[in-house]
């Protein structure tokens, strides 16, 4: 039988890369997004997730239509900015985007799982909850994402369902490029600095992913898994 699998901002960069590798191990891909995505899921629901009652309702609708066995948390935006310089504005989008939008999710899928006696939820987080400079509202919503996957891991396991994190470290993404020329000197010092002499790229992502959402991971819950070519060793965090 085949596995449906939806992925919040999957539209484009990495959502775009699990959506596609998920696609190829099997299951049903359903995304929901604002923007449209840049390849062929098997289902787009164009959404504002910023808006509750937009999300609730995207998501109980896809809930009553089919069994959902995955759900990857994946949207998510940056707001950098220094601390003394944080807007109270951004505070409310960033968590209401990057965080309450996996709430509403897992509470509308969550039961379907229950009732199959297994499923999975997989959290797009970042090496930022490690820390790392001008990210205070990102690193907030990512940190609180892990201790919301921790305590699901928990409250899930006996129903069959794992909760687990991703935690991207630098990503080769369009807007990563957009921003930091190949060929400009403090993208090499970016890059120099990652271990493993290279960019991640998106596909180095969706393959952690593509690990928690197997039936073969059934045995590994509340974990945090770094996808960062190396640049998280040595670093300390609770």
């Amino acid at each position: 039988m085949t596995q449906t699998a939806v992925i919040t901002g999957g539209a484009r960069g990495i959502g775009a890369a699990i959506t596609a590798r998920l696609a190829a191990d099997g299951f049903r891909t359903i995304v929901l997004d604002i923007a449209r995505p840049e390849g062929q899921p098997d289902q787009f629901v164009q959404v504002d997730l910023s808006d509750a009652g937009a999300a609730v309702a995207a998501a109980a609708a896809i809930a009553a239509a089919e069994p959902v066995s995955c759900l990857v948390n994946n949207v998510g935006l940056v707001a950098p900015a220094a601390l003394e310089d944080v807007a109270l504005e951004d505070f409310d989008r960033l968590f209401h985007i990057n965080l309450r939008t996996s709430l509403i999710c897992a509470q509308a899928f969550v039961p379907g799982m229950k009732a199959a006696g297994q499923g999975r939820i997989v959290m797009n987080t970042s090496r930022v909850t490690l820390g790392k400079e001008l990210r205070t509202l990102y690193s907030g919503t990512k940190g609180a994402a892990q201790a919301m996957a921790r305590t699901w891991a928990l409250e899930l396991a006996p129903f069959g369902i794992t909760v687990n994190c991703v935690a991207p470290g630098p990503i080769g993404t369009q807007a990563f490029w957009a921003n930091n020329p190949p060929d400009a000197p403090l993208t090499r010092q970016i890059i120099d600095k990652v271990p493993v002499r290279r960019m991640g790229e998106p596909e180095d992502v969706a393959n952690a992913v593509a690990f928690f959402c197997a039936p073969a991971a059934g045995f590994v819950t509340g974990q945090t898994l770094f996808v960062c070519g190396g640049v998280t060793v040595g670093l300390s965090g609770d």
